[in-house]
């Protein structure tokens, strides 16, 4: 009897947990729970997604595993889905500075690092409109400047630097800083007459001459600074390690290709990408520890 009644108790408990949706979590990496791959707006959305639909094809062929490329609104918004618990991306492209503070905060580490036209960093530029009278980035105060996103590493931090060098303190001397959600925001909208100036990573006025042929006359370079160390492929500290050695050697493979290289370009304009630790980034922590920067500021 008291079996009977045992059996009956561990059904009951079987039906219950089915009825309610109590069941394990399907394994990452396939259909049920796909690798989230969590990408910034650094350009038009819909072009970097369509580039990281083909690279996420070629990785599930190398891989075996099933992953979903997402565009995030922002830097912000990356960094908190790898933080959520369980993570709501599992890799992530971020920028320098959001990859520091990914790293700060301890859900993510990096694994690979881009390279454009042979060099793992880049620049930046401040642009500012042909008609606007600003000669020098002192003339920035008092003007309307537009930024990619608040955590953008050429667009807002590094630029950020370079005001406060020449007497400028972002946050009370600009007019107003609009966020443009990109850099080729930032040039449209210097282009458009809506920012008197902005900063973007060099060049982006690239991004908008197809259909703005005219923009290098409307829009010109004041000055350029860096270097900055390129951005990459970060991963969820929550990942496997297997599964992010499988991955990053993918990576690798895939960039060996022509199809590979050209849906790495059609994303962030990456000629090619290496393997890298999270030591990579340790100068340019020091650069923004001697300029004052605290992540904890950014963090929040």
């Amino acid at each position: 009897m008291r079996k009977a009644l045992a059996t009956c108790l561990i059904l009951f408990i079987a039906a219950f947990a089915f009825a309610t949706g109590i069941e394990e979590a399907a394994e990452l990496g396939t259909e049920e729970n796909p690798i989230i791959w969590a990408l910034v707006p650094s350009g038009e959305t819909q072009a970097i997604l369509a580039g990281a639909d083909e690279l996420a094809a070629m990785l599930e062929e190398e891989t075996g595993y099933v992953f979903e490329a997402i565009v995030a609104a922002d830097y912000a918004g990356v960094i908190e889905a790898l933080s959520s618990d369980p993570p709501s991306a599992h890799m992530a492209a971020l920028n320098t500075f959001g990859a520091i503070l990914a790293s700060e905060r301890g859900v993510a580490e990096v694994g690979l690092i881009a390279v454009r036209r042979g060099d793992p960093f880049y620049g930046g530029q401040f642009v500012v409109a042909a008609d606007s009278g600003i000669e020098s980035v002192a003339d920035l105060a008092g003007k309307t400047f537009a930024r990619p996103d608040p955590n953008s590493t050429s667009g807002w931090v590094v630029p950020s630097i370079v005001m406060q060098a020449n007497g400028v303190d972002p946050d009370t001397d600009l007019l107003e800083v609009v966020d443009a959600g990109g850099h080729s925001g930032v040039i449209s909208a210097v282009y458009n007459g809506s920012a008197d100036a902005g900063a973007s990573f060099v060049d982006a006025r690239g991004s908008i001459s197809d259909d703005n042929p005219d923009v290098n006359d409307r829009v010109l370079v004041l000055e350029e600074y860096g270097p900055i160390p390129n951005d990459g492929i970060q991963y969820s500290t929550e990942m496997p390690a297997e599964m992010r050695a499988a991955i990053t050697q993918a990576f690798l493979n895939i960039a060996d290709t022509e199809e590979g290289v050209a849906a790495m370009f059609s994303v962030y304009e990456w000629d090619e990408i290496i393997e890298q630790d999270d030591s990579f980034y340790d100068p340019f922590r020091q650069v923004l520890e001697a300029a004052g920067v605290d992540l904890s500021d950014f963090l929040d």
